[in-house]
């Protein structure tokens, strides 16, 4: 790494305290100048519906490895991505449901060291391709050397650091470009420059880091973020990556200044095979899919199982909700109530269907049985995930059923109940029953909340096979659960998955999730109102593209509260 980049790039990113620290500032003056001055009174998009405050967030919140990797495409336009964020310092989540979680993103010493190496690797990568230069480069480059500099940084610098570079920057940026031909003797001068810039604009914690630095209140007591605050956190939350030409459009028109303007451009996303990416990975995420790639079971139990099965639960869930979302136009009920899916010849073996004419390459649509099937819960990636290698985990499932479908609370399990085992019991509830049901250590948390739910898949084996018999003995799947709204009773998945689509508690569940996963950080108190106004939406019918575009032209998410700190 040359020195001179070294010694600028490092002042750049080891800002965490120092740009936060005077961005609070007077004039909120940046570490490269101030290019979110708005003026006097700032904008005043649609005031928030009476009740909903607008929640605290993180103004500086890092770029996902994931999010870097898309970003490297589209800035560049590459035909794939680079993967060279497969080697980054991994972000320890820490029991957070999504990778894109502001409080799991921090730039350790590691990660520095990772965008220093990988910011020289696209930049040689860049410059040594006339292709991928010539993507870079205005088309109508002036020939004089210095009119030349400036047309790129100017034109590169607002695409990487997604707004307009400001006078100080271009001159700043222009000293690093005027540096290179000493260091890169040999080299065209300009591809030089242009080499060491691209290696300092992609560590600049501009590019690093997504920044709102607008400073002037309103009268409620909030900031508005600017257009290209706007454009740049839509095009992160929809897409997982920088704005297109258009969105950098319209923030330079000032389109994105109220709720309307957002919510062309955030149906104008959504429509955009990005997002159906997105989209699906939220679900991906929220359900921890990832989990079924290393599901394995009992050759004993299941003497034909194949461990390729795995990636097929995950892709079937991924074409699942792929279908419900984007072909269908459904919400969160079509999601815990649907029975359509897509199966290959492993797949269908497990749900008992005909495998004649199917293959292991190839998914085909097929409808479930009514009598066994009803959505998310009774797919088999989710119920082999929590199953013991030859046995259902009701408990398991009922936990992620609470927290994940339900939100519902639970306490940490009691120190008597550590290292606790099934017991020698007929049937895998009475055993579940007996450990942890009435007059256990367990009563008040498994025998309310846990159990009751795990005993509705209590009809599905480990590798979520449908059963009627358990070790002989008819299975029993009937139960009562106290949701928010009273007690239901059910018998079976797909009484309980229909009584919970119904449930306000469950739309305000998924709605938390989707709150989370588009604003990139925990549910905060202040949400409440927002959330259970945006439930509403899903449990009167609304798609889930009707709930996403809700969240992303609410004032909370275009806004920032006075008192935020970084």
């Amino acid at each position: 790494m040359r020195n001179l980049l070294v010694a600028q790039t490092a002042s750049w990113l080891r800002v965490t305290p120092l740009l936060c620290a005077l961005a609070l500032g007077a004039g909120c003056s940046g570490v490269l100048g101030d290019p979110y001055d708005i003026g006097e009174g700032g904008k005043n998009p649609t005031e928030e519906p009476a009740g909903v405050t607008v929640a605290p967030h993180l103004r500086f919140p890092r770029l996902s490895h994931a999010q870097w990797e898309r970003t490297i495409v589209d800035l560049f336009q590459l035909n794939s991505p680079t993967g060279l964020s497969a080697s980054f310092t991994p972000d320890p989540l820490g029991g957070k449901a999504f990778d894109n979680n502001e409080a799991a993103l921090q730039v350790t010493p590691g990660l520095w060291a990772d965008y220093q190496r990988a910011a020289e690797e696209v930049a040689l990568l860049v410059t040594s391709n006339p292709t991928l230069l010539a993507n870079i480069l205005p088309t109508d480059l002036p020939t004089d050397p210095q009119a030349k500099k400036q047309a790129f940084l100017t034109a590169f610098g607002k695409r990487a650091l997604r707004r307009p570079l400001t006078s100080d920057e271009l001159g700043q940026f222009g000293k690093v470009f005027d540096a290179a031909p000493a260091l890169d003797q040999g080299a065209d001068p300009f591809i030089a420059g242009v080499r060491l810039t691209i290696e300092a604009f992609l560590q600049s914690p501009y590019f690093v880091y997504r920044p709102e630095l607008g400073f002037v209140p309103r009268p409620d007591g909030t900031i508005a973020l600017s257009d290209y605050e706007v454009a740049t956190r839509l095009s992160y939350a929809l897409w997982g990556t920088m704005p297109d030409d258009q969105l950098f459009s319209a923030a330079d028109a000032g389109k994105l200044t109220s709720p309307s303007g957002v919510e062309a451009e955030a149906k104008r996303l959504l429509a955009d095979p990005r997002a159906r990416e997105t989209l699906v990975s939220f679900h991906d995420q929220l359900y921890d899919a990832e989990q079924y790639i290393a599901i394995d079971k009992s050759v004993t139990a299941y003497p034909n199982f194949d461990p390729a099965i795995g990636p097929d639960m995950r892709k079937e869930l991924s074409m699942f909700v792929d279908h419900v979302l984007f072909t269908e136009g459904g919400g969160l009920a079509e999601l815990l109530t649907s029975r359509t899916t897509f199966v290959n010849a492993r797949l269908a073996e497990v749900y008992g269907l005909p495998t004649s004419g199917l293959t292991n390459e190839t998914f085909t649509q097929v409808d479930l049985p009514e009598a066994e099937r009803s959505g998310l819960l009774t797919r088999v990636g989710f119920l082999a995930w929590k199953g013991t290698k030859s046995q259902p985990d009701s408990i398991l499932r009922g936990v992620f059923i609470n927290r994940r479908i339900l939100c519902q609370e639970l306490g940490d399990p009691p120190a008597a109940a550590m290292g606790a085992m099934l017991g020698d019991e007929a049937t895998n509830r009475e055993k579940v029953t007996t450990l942890t049901g009435k007059g256990t250590c367990g009563e008040t948390c498994h025998g309310k909340y846990i159990n009751p739910a795990g005993f509705a898949l209590e009809h599905y084996g480990a590798l979520g096979e449908y059963r009627t018999e358990d070790n002989g003995f008819p299975i029993n799947a009937a139960d009562t659960f106290p949701f928010e709204s009273g007690a239901k009773s059910y018998n079976g998945a797909a009484e309980f998955s229909q009584i919970a689509a119904d449930e306000e508690q469950t739309h305000r569940c998924y709605t938390r999730f989707w709150l989370e996963y588009l604003y990139g950080r925990d549910r905060k108190t202040e949400d409440a109102a927002l959330i259970a106004k945006v439930a509403d939406v899903s449990q009167n019918g609304g798609s889930v593209t009707d709930l996403v575009v809700a969240l992303v032209t609410s004032p909370s998410f275009l806004s920032r509260p006075v008192e935020v700190q970084p």
